[in-house]
């Protein structure tokens, strides 16, 4: 059930692909039409993007919708001091600094497969430690069923929550055994550099397993809560967007396939390839959900 790596830095996303997203939605056919499946491009036959693709583009919609927007804005979030308060069904709530919360803690890199809904997908480096470690820090009560995140809302440094996109601030959740599963972490940097601000500085969480949209992003808030808590997109929009929210190429999103993806820096006319079930994680985290209609929970 423990984090067994089975990816390298071989075949690792460029760090330049990584960062820049102009490859990513250059192409609404690209993203959303089904294709037939064929092995990807190696890694090591990718190109990194230029210096400007990298700095301009980019999602983070909390500053602006546009894909150059984030590279403009970001720098206006202040990451430094920053502090999460933890609340709930907690023995310990309060209101931690970073130096409290990385206290302790065990920082390694995981190498993970990152699958957006949007049917693209890329390798990515993190750095961090796992969340269940912070939650046993604050002690989880009995009652505890779930746990709630919630991003900084910040309209003076984040000029994207002026604009109603979706509810702000944005807020997601695991099931409590999710959190506590050894391959959900809580990240604070990637290619062994901090976190850049507009991937979700000073810390966000990675659930490898999950689409990419429930790795939230600049985490001020979690709490520990008896019920299923609100989702952002879910709340946007709940049949295109479900609670759990695993990789699953036999549930289709209603407007695209979710059968194959688009391996970004293979190039936008590269060949598809099969999407895993749960994103290649099947083995670590199928009993997860044993007994439960997949179809119906997604």
């Amino acid at each position: 059930m423990g984090y067994k790596p089975d990816l390298t830095r071989d075949d690792v996303t460029p760090k330049a692909l990584f960062l820049n997203r102009r490859q990513i939605m250059a192409s609404a056919a690209g993203l959303m039409a089904g294709g037939l499946a064929a092995p990807a491009l190696a890694q090591n036959e990718l190109e990194p993007n230029t210096l400007e693709e990298i700095t301009n583009y980019n999602n983070y919609y909390e500053f602006g919708t546009g894909k150059e927007d984030p590279a403009k804005n970001a720098h206006m979030l202040t990451v430094d001091p920053w502090s999460i308060e933890v609340g709930g069904l907690v023995d310990r709530p309060g209101t931690y600094s970073m130096a409290d919360i990385m206290d302790g803690m065990t920082v390694e890199e995981r190498i993970y497969r990152f699958r957006c809904v949007e049917a693209w997908s890329m390798v990515i480096p993190w750095n961090g430690f796992e969340l269940n470690q912070l939650l046993e820090k604050v002690g989880v009560q009995s009652g505890a069923k779930y746990v709630a995140f919630e991003t900084a809302y910040r309209p003076d440094e984040m000029p994207g929550v002026r604009f109603p996109v979706v509810e702000w601030p944005y807020v997601e959740g695991l099931r409590l055994d999710e959190a506590m599963h050894p391959l959900t972490i809580m990240a604070t940097g990637i290619y062994g550099e901090p976190m850049p601000k507009q991937n979700g500085a000073p810390i966000r969480l990675v659930v490898p397993w999950k689409y990419g949209f429930k790795s939230i992003k600049s985490i001020v808030r979690i709490s520990l809560v008896e019920d299923e808590p609100p989702t952002t997109w879910n709340k946007a929009n709940a049949r295109e967007y479900g609670f759990y929210s695993n990789v699953n190429p036999n549930v289709d999103h209603p407007r695209w396939s979710q059968a194959t993806e688009r391996v970004i820096g293979a190039g936008i006319f590269a060949a598809r390839k099969e999407t895993l079930m749960f994103n290649g994680y099947e083995d670590q985290v199928a009993s997860l959900y044993a007994g439960m209609d997949l179809s119906e929970n997604y």
